[in-house]
């Protein structure tokens, strides 16, 4: 069965909106195949070739009469300056869907899309592959130490490659490398130590100070390197949620991995050694609860955006979000047993907010949904249903 992509039905609408589509996303999550499979008559350019990006670095004005309609340009960060050329192409043609722009280096790609393309690009991100997508495709695994040690890349699945392989491979071949090209590190020992002390902890609090003291660098350093982490799409940041709450909270983002494949691997997980006895396994479950969320969020084009909320006295609702007048606040148990003090941080909170009314849903380790007079309670394995 082959993989559908969730995000195909927004991109189709939009390519009619928008001059240039712009999708982005981490590398190897599927950008080149989608794009060639949803737009086959468009022409497929990739400025990761070197004589490729060399024409149009040296030659912008005779690259674009070649490729002046229906184009892909892959890895179009690599070369920059077309960005203001393109801006030239479409204000004065005014034509849909004329150009679609990909990249894997979200900082880079948006820093030129904002600066020559702002108003004139729909920009879509591609993550691996969410659990709806796995499951529609006949890959998603019956266990859940399984689904969390393979993680989501669609290699790992589509070509049969063995995550640990695959994702040491990712590491060298993509990460380090790209890396590297945002910010010249010369410490490698270092950074490599900082990426494994993320994956130690994941689904925790951000204290720059405490991880600079396990890496040996200066906390400038760590927030630099966690800035590069995020650009590539490698973590990502929960903010903490302060709106219509008296109380004193908790302030520091909560940092996860898109990919739990990658946390795995990174923490020396191998074949068979996942288990609820682990002791990552509820930081595990709670990072392929959240990156799920945030990946259908993206997929689906629904712009929502997620906090967590602590308090000083240990009150914590893992995820929320707003939905009009609605406050969604979602507890996150890797346990397949439904106990009732499971639900005891949704209803504190909940009845802090007496001017919102509040949703209030667990996600757990189990397999069958259910809806109760208060809460509603959803399996990881069909978790679309939250949103």
């Amino acid at each position: 069965m082959s993989l559908q992509r969730s995000i195909l039905s927004s991109v189709k609408k939009y390519v009619t909106k928008y001059p240039i589509l712009a999708v982005t996303g981490p590398r190897q999550s599927g950008k080149t195949t989608f794009l060639k499979t949803a737009f086959p008559d468009y022409r497929y350019v990739t400025l990761e070739n070197p004589d490729t990006r060399q024409y149009a670095l040296e030659d912008p004005n005779g690259f674009l009469e070649q490729f002046d309609h229906q184009v892909i340009f892959d890895e179009v960060q690599r070369a920059p300056h077309l960005f203001s050329y393109l801006q030239g192409i479409v204000d004065a043609n005014q034509k849909m869907g004329q150009f679609i722009v990909s990249g894997s280096q979200n900082f880079q790609l948006m820093e030129n899309i904002s600066q020559s393309l702002a108003g004139r690009v729909g920009i879509f991100t591609l993550f691996p592959c969410d659990i709806k997508e796995l499951n529609a495709a006949g890959w998603l695994h019956k266990k859940l130490a399984d689904q969390m040690y393979y993680g989501f890349y669609p290699a790992i699945y589509d070509r049969g490659i063995d995550p640990t392989t695959y994702l040491s491979d990712y590491l060298q071949t993509y990460v380090y490398r790209d890396i590297r090209e945002l910010k010249h590190i010369q410490n490698l020992d270092a950074f490599n130590r900082f990426i494994q002390v993320c994956a130690a902890h994941t689904a925790q609090l951000v204290n720059y100070n405490h991880f600079s003291k396990l890496v040996g660098v200066s906390h400038t350093t760590i927030r630099q390197w966690l800035s590069l982490l995020k650009s590539s799409y490698i973590i990502f940041e929960l903010p903490p949620y302060f709106n219509n709450f008296k109380k004193r909270l908790v302030k520091s983002p909560k940092l996860y991995f898109y990919d739990t494949g990658l946390v795995c691997r990174l923490l020396g997980v191998r074949a068979g050694q996942l288990s609820p006895l682990h002791p990552s396994w509820g930081a595990l479950f709670e990072n392929l609860v959240v990156a799920e969320i945030f990946k259908q969020n993206a997929h689906n084009n629904l712009n929502r955006d997620f906090y967590y909320w602590r308090d000083s006295n240990g009150h914590e609702v893992d995820l929320l979000f707003r939905d009009g007048l609605h406050l969604n606040l979602i507890e996150i148990k890797a346990g397949k047993t439904i106990k009732s003090d499971m639900f005891k941080h949704l209803d504190f909170v909940a009845e802090l907010i007496p001017d919102l009314e509040a949703k209030k849903t667990l996600i757990y380790g189990g397999d069958e949904n259910q809806k109760r007079t208060n809460h509603q309670i959803a399996s990881w394995r069909k978790m679309d249903l939250v949103l």
